[in-house]
């Protein structure tokens, strides 16, 4: 993979005093903002479905898109920050994303809101990677580790607001403004870059990209994506349009592996597969983190859906995993030097199983803590599976080739998301439609309705009643199936990290993102 950071240049004097703390809050507050977007329209999902009259499983495509779009973006950025340096790359992607951001919000069409988020995640993609590059040249060699310090506490905190935010945004203004909040941010960021950030540029030099492998990758990662999201709509494979995408992402998928293998200058080095340690701890990660992403945001929908639940208050129960998950990042980070870190991510992805089965006992009788304490209890875990396996995946490849295996890892994160979330989004939906109707068939509606016109309820009234009551249980049989299949996923990727060999020497784990 070209690399998916630069490296911090030696060369570059690092920065001191205010001109340090303005630059220090830039690359921070863009991290943030990024890592933010991915979980601040969680909780917003069926406002937008309500606003542009679309179902809820559509509305997760505002999801997907966003994550996919920054999946492929990530491979270029090491290519973009060489050509057009780094800080410049770094402005340009703020001021697109600000840019996007403006568009998504007067998006009037779910075409137009994917098309725009899709461009957003474009313009974010290349962020994460450079804000971390970034600041560790401003920073003082001494100081990288408290860099690292900032830049890990903002990945680990965004996504703990972002449910709050989202919800909050949404019940309060509407859901607009979940996109418009970026826009002042992002030109705020992008000015404090080209007037502090930039004494830090990178070198600018002229290298090969890789235009076939990456015309290739979009093609089929398009069209598997294109392909879960619109299947169950188009009755899969049923529809003809649905097996053209699957010939399409099938074929993409084996003439990109093909292309990247023989290829000198591989926009995706995919060599570093040779390592037995990084192949297990990527899938793994692709597993675990799949199946992590979707629940996530399948557990917002059904609380708004099925529980009646303001979006606001959705975000505070999904808010409860980052507490924990906070507390132990910097405990975890410590083990890693003690523990063998098979153990650790072994422990972390088999916790997140035995939250899954907390949850499948969830029921439409669940109160706020019945609901917001398995999501407390998994944020213990959380950092036993994201830190260490960041550290293994790494430790297994040479160093030189540590670039190359962060960014490679970091894109199939992102992309086991956006799979994993569509797979779950679907599957939840169909799911519901079979409880439903077991539920009809065994009802005895004549007796019901009795009951219920007994107590003054008219005949409309009390259809109503028995329609919402039917898919609300539904919903809820639905939810603690994906939870049951959901433990049973991550005690396989759990099982999956032992085959990798334990690490022997330690990891510069900047390379990260």
């Amino acid at each position: 993979m070209a690399s998916a950071a630069p490296a911090a240049g030696q060369s570059a004097e690092p920065l001191h005093g205010i001109r340090l703390v303005i630059a220090c809050i830039t690359l921070a507050v863009t991290n943030f903002m990024v890592v933010l977007d991915t979980t601040i329209a969680n909780v917003s999902v069926p406002h937008i479905a309500g606003g542009l009259g679309i179902s809820a499983s559509q509305g997760t495509w505002v999801i997907t898109s966003y994550a996919v779009a920054e999946a492929v973006c990530v491979p270029l950025t090491g290519w973009l920050a060489q050509r057009f340096g780094a800080v410049r790359t770094f402005a340009f992607g703020m001021v697109g994303f600000g840019l996007f951001s403006f568009l998504c919000g007067v998006s009037t069409t779910l075409t137009m809101l994917v098309a725009c988020r899709v461009g957003q995640g474009l313009c974010g993609g290349p962020l994460m990677p450079l804000s971390q590059t970034l600041l560790l040249r401003i920073f003082p060699k001494e100081q990288h580790a408290q860099a690292m310090g900032i830049w890990a506490m903002t990945t680990v905190v965004a996504p703990i607001l972002g449910p709050i935010l989202g919800g909050t945004i949404s019940d309060n203004w509407s859901w607009h403004w979940i996109f418009f909040i970026n826009i002042p941010v992002a030109l705020g960021c992008a000015a404090g870059a080209m007037l502090v950030v930039r004494v830090v540029e990178t070198p600018i030099r002229r290298v090969p990209i890789d235009m076939i492998g990456l015309a290739l990758l979009v093609l089929w990662i398009g069209a598997l994506q294109i392909m879960l999201d619109l299947g169950r709509e188009h009755d899969w494979f049923s529809d003809s349009f649905i097996v053209a995408l699957a010939i399409i992402a099938a074929v993409g998928f084996v003439a990109f592996l093909i292309w990247e293998l023989t290829e000198a200058n591989p926009v995706v080095d995919l060599r570093v597969f040779r390592h037995r340690g990084f192949s297990a701890a990527v899938v793994t990660t692709a597993f675990a983190f799949g199946t992590f992403f979707s629940t996530i945001v399948v557990i917002p929908q059904w609380l708004q859906v099925g529980l009646g639940y303001t979006a606001t208050k959705a975000g505070y129960v999904m808010a409860f995993m980052g507490v924990a998950a906070v507390v132990m990042s910097p405990i975890v980070a410590k083990l890693l030097s003690k523990i063998d870190p098979r153990a650790l991510v072994c422990f972390g992805v088999a916790w997140l199983g035995m939250t899954s089965l907390l949850r499948a006992g969830w029921s439409t009788e669940a109160d706020f803590w019945t609901l917001a304490i398995p999501q407390m209890v998994q944020g213990f875990g959380m950092p036993f599976f994201f830190v260490a396996v960041t550290t293994l995946a790494l430790g297994a490849v040479r160093p030189e080739e540590t670039a190359s295996a962060a960014g490679l890892l970091s894109f199939l994160r992102t992309m086991s998301g956006a799979v994993g979330t569509s797979i779950v989004a679907t599957a939840w939906d169909d799911k519901t439609r079979v409880a439903r109707s077991e539920i009809v068939s065994s009802l005895n509606t004549q007796s019901v309705s009795d009951a219920l016109s007994a107590q003054g309820f008219s005949l409309d009234q009390v259809r109503v009643l028995i329609e919402r009551s039917v898919e609300q249980q539904a919903q809820a049989l639905a939810t603690t199936q994906v939870f049951l299949v959901a433990s049973a996923m991550f005690a396989f990727a759990a099982a999956i990290i032992w085959l990798s060999p334990r690490p022997r020497k330690d990891v510069d784990t900047s390379a990260a993102h």
